[in-house]
């Protein structure tokens, strides 16, 4: 199987130099295709990233906003980065074009940028339970 990331060295020392930290974990979200581009038919764009712990976060492309807590507390409030790895992950995933594409309906879309939604019994990823 060939591995998406075959990105020339000069070009990962560049944005290893930009990014620093994030673009490790960035680049291992995006070998494990964690990032799935959200469209419905109103035009809204959204991305979801399978954080490496297994959580998704919501990343809004057109102002670089992530639902994560790195991204509220990192980026916006001390103003120590300018992205979290979700971000990042999004844009080296269109960039390189190895989004995952998903398409949704308008009230699914709506439902998936509200804070605090919780996915639909029948969207919910399936886990075995042991009783």
């Amino acid at each position: 199987m060939e591995d998406i990331l075959t990105l020339p060295e000069d070009l990962l020392s560049a944005l290893h130099f930009v990014f620093k930290a994030p673009l490790l974990q960035a680049l291992d979200l995006v070998d494990n295709k964690s990032v799935t581009k959200i469209t419905c038919p109103a035009g809204r764009i959204a991305f979801q990233v399978l954080g490496s712990s297994g959580i998704p976060y919501i990343c809004l492309p057109s102002s670089n906003f992530c639902s994560c807590q790195y991204y509220s507390f990192t980026v916006l409030k001390r103003n120590d980065v300018d992205l979290c790895k979700h971000v990042l992950a999004v844009l080296l995933s269109c960039a390189m074009e190895v989004c995952q594409e998903q398409q949704v309906s308008n009230d699914r879309m709506t439902q998936t940028l509200t804070p605090g939604h919780s996915e639909p019994e029948d969207e919910q990823p399936h886990h075995s339970r042991q009783t």
